[in-house]
Formats: structure tokens, sequence, C-alpha cells
């Protein structure tokens, strides 16, 4: 193929194809190879871009010779005919939760997903326990026509289908611009000092906010021209605790032996600092 693109499709889906003689850029509409027909989605990037973000997706892939390709541009009228094909995904999750419940299964429906050629519907559903859904797949290609994949999602990928607005008053980071979804722990947020109050800390989905992973680098940096908490520092008053730091005010507070404490810039501190025997204290450049 003389070229490679990243097309992404309806919520965060996305794949990667090859294409040939054709004038593309990000953001066109485009008709490409889907399972046993076709399918519409939108150019998000191409070229070496394309394929550094293909190596780099979770599981990678194999570049740069994608097994399938782009066919086409969208005309106007494809365009037209997908926008009638979401209205009726709000029919299709209906019809679908009412058949779960008609089966009593313990799965929630959250999307659906019609393919450009209505070969195939995608159901997106999220559960606690493997659900048993054979015969609802019976029941759901006989009422819809159609080849049916129900693919189960966890609650970060269910929040980035659905989209929404987060605490801080912008749309859902997974739902808007972020490529992919990464694990977050709670050390993030230990290392930056924030509450751990799940409720602050938590975003729509009930998991750790991903923006916890933005700014997580600048303050591991910022801690390291600090001393590490609970050591012991020798300074012209003698032997004194770290017993915090303050990386915005650029400021430590110490205790010494009677349990006084004081708060001094930390540039200050390294002019106080007095290395013992002659040699530089622990951690380096740092007092």
């Amino acid at each position: 193929m003389a070229g490679f693109a990243e097309v992404r499709f309806k919520g965060s889906r996305k794949s990667y194809f090859g294409f040939a003689e054709l004038d593309l850029c990000p953001g066109q509409r485009v008709i490409v190879e889907a399972d046993r027909g076709e399918d519409l989605g939108e150019v998000s990037a191409l070229g070496a871009i394309a394929e550094r973000k293909c190596s780099s997706s979770a599981g990678g892939c194999a570049t740069p010779a994608p097994e399938k390709r782009i066919l086409r541009i969208a005309r106007p009228e494809d365009v037209s005919r997908v926008r009638l094909l979401r209205d009726d995904e709000e029919r299709v999750r209906g019809e679908a939760r009412k058949l779960v419940a008609r089966h009593g299964l313990k799965m929630k429906v959250t999307e659906a997903e019609w393919q450009f050629d209505r070969n195939k519907l995608i159901l997106y559903f999220t559960a606690e326990r493997r659900v048993d859904f054979r015969q609802l797949v019976r029941d759901l290609a006989r009422t819809f026509r159609t080849r049916i994949e129900l693919k189960q999602i966890g609650v970060r990928d269910e929040a980035a289908l659905l989209g929404g607005v987060g605490r801080c008053g912008r749309e859902l980071c997974c739902s808007t611009w972020l490529p992919d979804l990464k694990p977050v722990s709670l050390q993030l947020a230990k290392d930056q000092r924030l509450s751990l109050n799940p409720a602050q800390i938590s975003g729509c989905c009930g998991r750790l906010m991903c923006c916890l992973m933005y700014e997580h680098r600048t303050y591991v940096e910022a801690r390291r021209r600090f001393p590490r908490e609970g050591r012991i520092v020798h300074t012209a008053r003698g032997d004194e605790k770290v017993v915090g730091v303050d990386i915005w005010r650029d400021t430590v507070t110490l205790r010494d032996r009677e349990g006084t404490r004081r708060t001094v810039a930390l540039d200050e501190l390294k002019t106080e600092v007095t290395p013992r025997g002659g040699k530089e204290p622990d951690g380096g450049s740092n007092p």
C-alpha cells in the first residue's frame, strides 16, 4: 500500500488501514473495508504519525501493511446515511435492553453501533461477571436481521463511549482527545499530595481520574530538588528533621530535637546544611 492511515469510528473505536491513489487529509470521512462489508469512519492520522500510533497502541499492530484498506472518500449521501443509522441506534438500544431483561441477564447494554452497510450490529455492554448470552444473540439476530457482535467493555471504556462533562467543567478527556486509556494508580494521587477521598479524585466512571497522570512527572521532578521527608539534616542549629516540603513556595519545614518547628526557603537551607566529615550529604546535590 502507498499510504497508511488511522481511522476512527463511533466512540473511541479506531483501526488502521492502507490506501493507494487517494488524496487524504485528517478529518476526512472515508469508506473502508470491514468484516463482510464496508464501514464509514474519519481519518485521524496519516503516514508516519499513524504508524507510530499503531505501534504504540494497546497490543501493538503490524505495520506498515494492514490487512484492510480504505476504499474511497465518503460521498455526501454516505454521510447522510450514517446520520440515519446513528438516529436508529437509540431504538436498537431500547429493543436490546428489553431482550436482556426478558432473558434475565445481569448485563447493561451501553451503546449500539450499526456498520455502514448494516451487515453487522455491535452492542457494547458492561457486566460484573461472565454472562452466557448465546440465546440472547440468536434473539437479537432474529430481531435485527443482521450479524450481531456483543462486546463487553469496562466502566472507563463506557465513559469514553458515552462522553460527558468532568468535574473540571470540560468534556471528558477519554471521549475527546485521549488516544488510549492507561491504568491510573492511587500512588499518583499520593505523590501529588492530593486528597485520597474517592469522591474527589474519581471521574464520572467511578475510577481514578485520567488527569492524575498529566502533572505527575512534574511533581516527581520538582520533589527531587528537596530533601526527603523524615531525613535528618545537620544545620547551624544542630540536627533537624525534615517534616514537610512545599514545592510551590520552595520551602522546607524542619523540626529540631526539642520539637520546635521552622520553615525555611530551599535555597537558604542549602547554605545552612553542614556536611558531616566534609562529605556531601546523601542525595547528591540535595540538602
